[in-house]
């Protein structure tokens, strides 16, 4: 049942990414002929993203930076089209896509703590504090992701993947401020705080249990039995000191810029670089 429903998410996000694919491709094109890099549009919707949140959200315009930062994030879709085109994808490319893409959630979590922290708009020194632990577990889980697998082991899944976490607050922020039910966002932020703690404690316990499976390859100084075997889970680039390539904000978004396939490659925890 697990492998069907993961099936059918995989074909939902397909279909999603072929869609607007096509929607995006003549934008994409235009800019590639007027010299536009993929680089450039990856800055410029970074900017659009951290602007909206940080402007609209914290002077209570819920609705009007959902919109905005919508229109930014699509940026995301844009600028792997373009890499893949254009034939310039790059390990640089997922990098700096990877890296500025942690500059914008935090800036959508980082606007909601500063709503929430504004008398004259969310005015709840709880609900801040939920938001901010939402936001510190929304990047361990990524994090954690990452560590697991510069290791050689898998720590993918759970309960709150990063775009479930961003399509959730943009969606649920936007009616809750048009419709004037602010209960609306607060349930979707004490829902996420739980979810992204549950879902750290859920990848923690998967690489221990993976560990304690391999005992003979325990050691910091040897390759983890999945790595050896070259079965390591195809996945986000890493460095030492576990920095995630995770993807883009768009569920489904440019599914092949990070290289990253399955439930929680493109558009679950991530979309793919440009690689």
């Amino acid at each position: 049942m697990v492998i069907r429903l993961d099936y059918d998410r995989v074909a939902m996000l397909n279909r999603f990414r072929q869609f607007w694919t096509k929607v995006i491709a003549p934008i994409a094109n235009l800019l590639l002929r007027l010299g536009v890099s993929p680089d450039a549009v990856t800055l410029v919707g970074t900017i659009g993203v951290c602007a909206g949140a940080l402007v609209f959200f914290p002077r209570g315009h819920l609705w009007l930076g959902a919109v905005v930062i919508t229109l930014f994030v699509f940026s995301d879709l844009i600028d792997g089209y373009m890499a893949r085109t254009s034939g310039t994808s790059s390990k640089w490319g997922s990098y700096l896509d990877s890296t500025l893409d942690r500059l914008g959630d935090g800036a959508i979590f980082g606007g909601l703590v500063l709503y929430y922290a504004n008398a004259e708009a969310g005015d709840s020194t709880l609900m801040a504090a939920v938001t901010l632990w939402a936001l510190v577990m929304g990047a361990t889980t990524s994090y954690a992701r990452a560590k697991a697998e510069s290791l050689g082991l898998h720590a993918s899944g759970g309960l709150a993947e990063r775009a479930d976490r961003l399509v959730a607050v943009l969606v649920i922020g936007f009616f809750s401020d048009v419709l004037d039910l602010p209960i609306l966002l607060q349930i979707v932020l004490w829902y996420l705080a739980i979810a992204s703690t549950v879902t750290v404690v859920q990848r923690t316990l998967s690489v221990r249990k993976q560990v304690l499976a391999d005992p003979a390859n325990a050691g910091l100084g040897t390759p983890s039995g999945s790595a050896s075997a070259g079965s390591a889970a195809p996945g986000p680039a890493t460095t030492s000191s576990g920095t995630e390539t995770e993807p883009g904000p768009v569920p489904g978004a440019d599914s092949e810029r990070r290289g990253e396939t399955g439930p929680d490659g493109p558009g679950a925890d991530g979309s793919s670089p440009r690689s």
